[in-house]
């Protein structure tokens, strides 16, 4: 689970929980506030029928049950009873009243003065009342109908706020998160997509001096260090490179005057053939060095709009004069958007460089010195050059590390090279904003793809 993710489940869950506590809460002390607040009314009720009948001397039972009958306090289905000291009813505000009571009861009344308990819908309360002659005892029971209305309005009431304010909580939750991490989300894509040519790649900061402008102020200086180092490291190459190219040149120079000499005999001739296979080798491998070295400069040098077909015959001319027992078969695909989809922005002998090496790796690892090229297009003007072989193919860890510098497969044995030149490959289509890939659709078949996007 992402972070941005987990931020916005932990603060809905904190409020979902908060919230939920806070509803209960209230629901609880306004249930006990109601209970009380009845309580308090039965008790009022209970004391003034007590002491009507105590104190007034004119009022009988008929008298008391018109009196409470006709009350404006009365309360909903509503009884009262009143026991004299020796347990005996002298006064039932109706006949068939239904309150449940027994001498337990009333013994209760007499030590606690008060009890409050509920039977069934109704709340029942009971008073102790004490005089100077006699004690008397009062149970009286009734329905909280309004009260019990509120309570219920006010529980509808907070679980729909819990479910609308919940839902509202989750969703501008994770939209406010999801734009307070945005930047980091762009810091995230501009970091994937780092690689070692776009090096220059910076974040953008704002003032707002947050943790995330002092992840990016410290990113970019961390780029800053990285392209210098990266820089320094590609310049001592190319000056290395170009250094050991001049001692290569005559050491390669005298050897090659020393077998054309008539004087030296054929074993030493054949001696020196090896040593000198082996120097090429080495300018080989140095100048592979200086062009991955220099492709960056080479690329800014020359932008041109230049045309694939002919940079791929020109590859194709080089390659015939170095390798005269190479075989290219060419074949076109006609396509309307082909004319457009053959002009390439580019560097010419870059584009040159890295269709040769293709061609080049096609022939030497094919089991006939023959490879054929495709040239075809997408209708959204996509450029396709396909270049296939038959021969020996990579195995599927093999293919997943082609590219990698010094990479060479197990069907190289035999064969000269160092592992470059598909490395090259790579970097100049980079440049080029296209792209390589290898498969193999048939047996004993190589095939190499390259794109160039419009």
């Amino acid at each position: 689970m992402t972070l941005k993710n987990r931020i916005s489940l932990l603060v809905s869950l904190l409020f979902t929980i908060l919230f939920g506590l806070a509803s209960t809460l209230i629901f609880v002390l306004y249930s006990n506030f109601r209970k009380d607040e009845f309580r308090d009314r039965l008790e009022i009720k209970a004391l003034s029928n007590i002491k009507l009948l105590v104190n007034v001397k004119e009022v009988d039972n008929q008298l008391l049950k018109m009196i409470d009958q006709n009350s404006i306090n009365k309360l909903y289905d509503e009884k009262t009873l009143v026991f004299d000291s020796n347990y005996k009813l002298i006064y039932s505000s109706i006949d068939d009243a239904k309150i449940k009571w027994s001498i337990d009861d009333l013994k209760y009344l007499k030590k606690n003065k008060t009890f409050f308990k509920k039977q069934g819908n109704y709340e029942v309360y009971g008073v102790f009342y004490d005089t100077k002659d006699r004690d008397f005892y009062a149970l009286i029971s009734a329905t909280d109908n309004f009260g019990q209305r509120r309570l219920l309005f006010l529980r509808y009431t907070l679980v729909v706020s819990y479910i609308l304010f919940t839902c509202i909580c989750w969703v501008v939750t994770s939209i406010t998160v999801k734009k307070l991490m945005s930047p980091l989300n762009t810091f995230h894509q501009k970091i994937k997509n780092i690689n070692e040519n776009n090096l220059d790649t910076r974040v953008e900061s704002k003032s707002n001096k947050d943790e995330i402008d002092l992840i990016a102020n410290e990113f970019n200086f961390m780029m800053d260090r990285i392209e210098i180092s990266y820089q320094k490291q590609k310049e001592f190459t190319a000056h290395a490179s170009h250094e050991l190219r001049t001692p290569l040149s005559r050491i390669t120079s005298q050897i090659e005057n020393v077998i054309a000499d008539s004087k030296t005999s054929d074993e030493r001739k054949s001696f020196l053939k090896n040593i000198l296979s082996d120097v090429n080798q080495l300018t080989e491998l140095i100048n592979s060095l200086l062009i991955l070295s220099k492709i960056d400069n080479k690329m800014h040098e020359n932008n041109e709009v230049h045309r694939l077909d002919e940079i791929l015959f020109s590859a194709i001319e080089n390659l015939n004069k170095s390798y005269p027992e190479f075989v290219i078969l060419f074949e076109i695909e006609e396509n309307e958007n082909l004319d457009t989809a053959l002009e390439i922005k580019g560097n010419k002998n870059l584009l040159e460089i890295a269709i040769s090496n293709v061609l080049k790796n096609a022939c030497v690892y094919s089991d006939n010195k023959q490879a054929k090229v495709i040239i075809s297009s997408k209708e959204d003007n996509n450029l396709i050059i396909a270049i296939s072989n038959t021969g020996e193919t990579l195995n599927k860890e093999e293919q997943k590390i082609l590219f990698e510098p010094f990479m060479r497969g197990k069907n190289s044995k035999g064969t000269s090279g160092f592992g470059l030149g598909l490395r090259i490959v790579q970097r100049i289509l980079t440049l080029h904003k296209a792209n390589i890939t290898y498969s193999v659709p048939n047996i004993n078949t190589n095939l190499f793809q390259l794109f160039f996007h419009s």
